[in-house]
């Protein structure tokens, strides 16, 4: 049943108020249609006017509904082209977990261990499923994190697409999607992380970390993989509690 129709304050000058329950409504009816015609990412939707009449509703709440999936990215849009159907990726998700963290519903070792949880799984995954394209990637990022050792924004970044590589070569889309998820927490400790290690040898010792996991990976050898991970979580959630980053 359709809860009772709230209005909001945006409106425009041909169809008055913009109702939550309608829009909310609309957006049902459109994923509705999109299951319903078996589209795929890329395909395109109707335009806003033919939905509207479509549904029976206004093109304003048409539009609305339109920029809500947008935000989501169920659907793309864009200046002068039909709304088109998204393919999924982090970016919604990612919004999410940036704002349990920061509202505190979440903290930052709670994130950290799914994380670990999930990328045990995808390390594991990696080296069953791997292809030689993306075992020689992981090993070129980890000789491009020792040519970074004093440049820690590249190194950042380069750790970011390591773990990233790995969720793609396990070969199911979902890890992607979550672990991709995580960079907007990592960008908020990496750093932190990173000054905590304090040392040289410390910090080299975290790249030959990573180097391990990459071999394992390249060897197609689960129990490794997933040993090194492991003890490379361990280490970043030992080098947080000591930074103070709970």
């Amino acid at each position: 049943m359709l809860e009772p129709i709230i209005q909001v304050g945006k409106s425009d000058e041909t169809t008055g108020p913009v109702t939550v329950g309608l829009v909310d409504r609309a957006i049902a009816d459109i994923r509705q249609f999109m299951r319903d015609n078996q589209l795929k990412p890329g395909d395109a939707l109707p335009s806003e006017t033919a939905l509207a009449a479509q549904l029976g509703v206004s093109r304003t709440v048409a539009r609305e509904a339109f920029r809500a999936l947008a935000t989501l990215r169920i659907v793309e849009i864009g200046n002068g082209r039909k709304a088109r159907v998204a393919a999924p990726d982090a970016d919604a998700l990612s919004m999410i977990l940036d704002h349990t963290v920061y509202t505190k519903q979440l903290s930052f070792q709670q994130v950290l261990d799914v994380r670990r949880t999930l990328e045990l799984r995808t390390a594991s995954l990696a080296a069953l499923r791997r292809t030689d394209a993306e075992a020689t990637e992981l090993l070129n990022i980890v000789a491009r994190m020792f040519e970074a050792l004093d440049q820690p924004d590249a190194l950042m970044e380069l750790d970011i697409r390591f773990h990233e590589v790995i969720a793609k070569a396990s070969g199911n889309s979902l890890y992607s999607i979550i672990v991709n998820s995580f960079r907007v927490i990592t960008r908020q400790t990496w750093h932190i992380g990173w000054r905590s290690r304090g040392t040289f040898e410390n910090r080299q010792e975290n790249i030959r970390c990573h180097e391990r996991i990459a071999l394992a990976i390249m060897a197609q050898d689960p129990t490794r993989a997933e040993a090194a991970i492991s003890e490379h979580f361990d280490s970043a959630v030992t080098v947080l509690l000591h930074a103070g980053i709970t």
